[in-house]
């Protein structure tokens, strides 16, 4: 099939780039799996930087950057297709570092047909890959209750219920298909002060999470990188939002959202770290601000492997929210 033009062409702009290229550091020689690959931006930037590049994607629209940077870079540049939640497994062999960059993409938010945006309209989509349900299914089948917490987990929204109960009587009428038509039924149950971001944007968050499985992976990803890499291997992960930030701030430090322990217990005995030289959070400064204006909510956190053996998969502790009570 052929891919649309603008999405070939979109402008793609990776945010914190040096920040990551620096985490990342030194690149001449390394092997980088770039775990969500996208338009390519880090990728391209590690390759420049005289990196080797292992990449995996899940969106089958990448392939025209794929081919790019291959017919750029062939003896330097692989890609794997798949998720990153299995990166270890598709690598093929040791890495030096491992980049993440979580979420949808500039290319997907700017393509009206994938359904990600409330800004353009069109079907009500939002798969990153073609398979699974959609956010047409979700909005227009589940329970107004389940509904609610959903969008109240995913996305933060203090009005979900509010919200649900507008989206099921919209729909008992006739299904909701299109993007521009979710958002104005949002826009209608909370209202929008002037200001304000736009009152669709915690919904839509909580639904492309839902589809997509997004917390899921990036929990999966964050124990794949910790079994791939050895010590003194880097990771460096780009977040956009407060629930992906608080999971990977936890799942470097996990003593932190521990407890305070009272001093009339016994003393427990806390396991050796399995990563060191946690960086604080990074956000963009005010240049990139500027030039990329989606740089606004992404953080970087990095950090460093230990010798300690990789951990089993443990949702315990890192915050992850759970489609409950809203």
């Amino acid at each position: 099939m052929t891919e649309p033009t603008s999405y070939r062409d979109v402008p793609h702009v990776p945010v914190l780039l040096a920040e990551v290229l620096a985490a990342l550091a030194p690149l001449q020689g390394a092997r980088i799996l770039d775990g969500t690959f996208g338009a390519g931006g880090y990728s391209e930037a590690l390759l420049e930087a005289g990196a080797n590049v292992v990449a995996i994607d899940r969106d089958p629209r990448v392939l025209p950057h794929v081919e790019r940077l291959g017919a750029r870079y062939p003896d330097r540049f692989q890609f794997v297709p798949g998720t990153f939640s299995e990166l270890d497994a598709l690598a093929d062999g040791a890495v030096d570092g491992v980049v993440l960059d979580i979420g949808v993409s500039s290319m997907q938010l700017d393509e009206a047909e994938r359904g990600f945006s409330f800004m353009q309209d069109g079907p009500l989509d939002m798969r990153m890959s073609a398979d699974g349900e959609t956010a047409a299914d979700l909005v227009n089948n589940l329970p107004e209750a389940e509904l609610a917490n959903l969008i109240y987990a995913f996305g933060e929204e203090r009005k979900s219920r509010r919200i649900a109960h507008v989206l099921v009587a919209a729909r008992a009428e006739a299904p909701i298909t299109t993007t521009a038509q979710l958002a104005r039924l949002i826009e209608k149950a909370i209202g929008r002060k002037p200001g304000d971001s736009h009152p669709a944007t915690r919904s839509f968050q909580a639904l492309r999470i839902a589809v997509n499985g997004e917390l899921d992976q990036l929990v999966e990803g964050l124990f794949a990188s910790e079994r791939l890499l050895t010590e003194g291997g880097r990771l460096a992960v780009v977040t956009f939002h407060s629930i992906e930030d608080r999971i990977v701030k936890r799942f470097f430090a996990p003593e932190k959202a521990e407890p305070v322990q009272s001093r009339h217990l016994p003393m427990t005995v806390r396991e050796a770290a399995s990563w060191g030289d946690v960086q604080k959070a990074v956000k963009a400064g005010e240049a990139e601000l500027r030039r990329n204006p989606r740089a606004r909510s992404a953080t970087l956190r990095s950090a460093i492997r230990s010798a300690v053996p990789a951990r089993a998969v443990n949702y315990q502790g890192l915050g992850v929210p759970e489609p409950g009570r809203a």
